[in-house]
């Protein structure tokens, strides 16, 4: 670490002699893995199919056989206590047996139609009794809907600009691909590959919980939409500030811009995400990953006054096909059986209740007890059944603080770490995600390996201002 204020110094040395075993370790237990790596090293442009599936700290992906409920297995027959969950993805746990069936079901009578079926129906009034929202839309992945949103709202409000928060994640749209610098500029962020141009000239970009700084930007004129998280999470979890929402959308209202709030990952909050159970109101919701068991799929949902205008603006250029607010495969019967399988038998209100955020709680608890023991300036929390920790003593009011607060290479090690003891985790952040299937055991289990890898990096060097249990 670099030795911030109130922070243990688990020194850079100590870390990366310990990721250096951890390596080892992994290579000499995963040799079906490593194989395969090396196959798929020569035909995918990343070494895997998708190049997220690299970020995990490993000296090569492990490569799955199967899942069920919350357990991975490898292909050299290793199980994983599934604490990723796909990185939102698998929320609903891996193939439950009411979206397989449905799944197994629909695939032999059809599975992409060019008509709607009797499962889009019910979908639809399901998410509106959820959410609030009364219109919805679908899409195939969330990014999908967040373009097709920003789309929606430019054509409505004849404004071109969309403002969103600094640390923010909302999939590969440009406009959501920006950042503040050192001066408070807003930057295209350097991770960005091939933009038309520089993606800080179509959006504004702000701190969360800055209302002074919202009001500012906004006051310009040319904001079609505000894209936000209810709570910013790609930074670590950012909560709202006492008063944020009212003001954002107060202000987002007075300025004329529309409100669009991202609910992909804070969905973990409850059966309506964090809309319902905190009684937010967006001109538009956008939502994907999680919601059809692991089929792609996503929607967009509009208040009644958005989708007035939202229709008329459709008329404006000819009718319902606007090409840019779809895509052949999108809301196709397969996605709206596993849909309305999900959404009815798997992530309900009791599953949430009784489930998912209890445990989500019983992590937190087992973490925060980790953190007195080991006397570290941490914290752990949770929205819904999503929990993390974070090296903060307290929650970061913002994105500059959340992401000053990383550490990527001690971040790493622990993933590693506790990959190897059979635990498996996102590999962004201290986060952890708590579907039905997810047991208390599995959290213990997470719990003893990180005590065991602080335990072996407290022996190295005493971090200052720490105690070792």
């Amino acid at each position: 670490m670099n030795g911030r204020a109130n922070e243990p110094r688990f020194e850079a040395a100590g870390i990366a002699a310990a990721m250096a075993r951890e390596e080892v370790r992994f290579t000499e237990t995963h040799p079906k893995s490593k194989a395969l790596a090396e196959r798929a090293a020569a035909n995918w442009l990343t070494g895997a199919p998708m190049s997220w599936m690299r970020e995990v700290p490993s000296p090569f992906p492990v490569f799955a056989e199967g899942a069920k409920g919350s357990v991975l297995r490898d292909v050299d027959g290793i199980e994983y206590a599934d604490l990723c969950m796909a990185d939102t993805g698998a929320l609903a746990g891996h193939s439950p047996q009411p979206v397989a069936d449905a799944i197994a079901l629909r695939a032999a009578n059809g599975m992409t139609l060019f008509a709607p079926t009797e499962d889009a129906a019910r979908v639809g009034e399901e998410l509106a009794r959820r959410f609030g929202l009364p219109v919805w839309q679908s899409a195939i992945t969330a990014t999908d809907a967040n373009r097709f949103c920003i789309a929606f709202a430019r054509q409505i409000t004849g404004r071109a600009k969309v403002l969103v928060f600094h640390g923010c994640y909302h999939g590969s749209l440009p406009e959501a691909a920006v950042s503040l610098d050192a001066s408070g500029k807003p930057v295209g962020r350097l991770k960005v590959y091939g933009p038309a141009g520089d993606p800080a000239l179509s959006a504004r970009c702000v701190e969360q919980n800055d209302l002074a700084a919202l009001e500012r930007e906004l006051s310009f004129g040319d904001v079609a939409c505000v894209l936000a998280e209810p709570c910013l999470t790609n930074v670590g979890m950012v909560p709202p500030a006492e008063g944020w929402h009212e003001g954002l959308r107060e202000l987002t209202r007075k300025h004329g811009a529309l409100l669009i709030l991202d609910e992909t990952h804070t969905i973990c909050a409850g059966p309506g995400g964090c809309t319902k159970a905190w009684g937010l109101e967006p001109d538009m919701l956008t939502l994907g990953k999680s919601i059809a068991g692991g089929v792609p799929v996503a929607v967009y949902g509009f208040s009644d006054g958005t989708a007035k205008r939202a229709r008329i603006a459709m008329e404006q250029f000819g009718g319902w096909g606007v090409g840019v607010v779809g895509s052949t495969l999108a809301g196709n019967a397969l996605q709206m059986a596993a849909l309305r399988a999900t959404l009815e038998h798997v992530m309900t209100e009791a599953n949430f209740a009784r489930k998912m955020i209890p445990t989500a709680e019983y992590f937190v608890s087992k973490i925060s007890s980790l953190i007195d023991d080991f006397g570290l300036p941490w914290q752990a929390r949770n929205l819904g059944a999503r929990a993390e920790y974070t090296f903060l003593p307290e929650a970061p009011r913002n994105g500059s603080e959340a992401m000053a607060a990383a550490n990527r290479p001690l971040e790493q090690l622990i993933h590693l770490f506790l990959l190897n003891r059979g635990v498996l985790t996102t590999p962004f952040y201290n986060v952890v995600l708590c579907a039905p299937s997810t047991t208390e055991a599995q959290v213990n289990r997470y719990a003893e390996g990180l005590a065991e890898c602080l335990g072996e990096l407290a022996a190295g060097a005493e971090p200052h201002g720490a105690k070792t249990p």
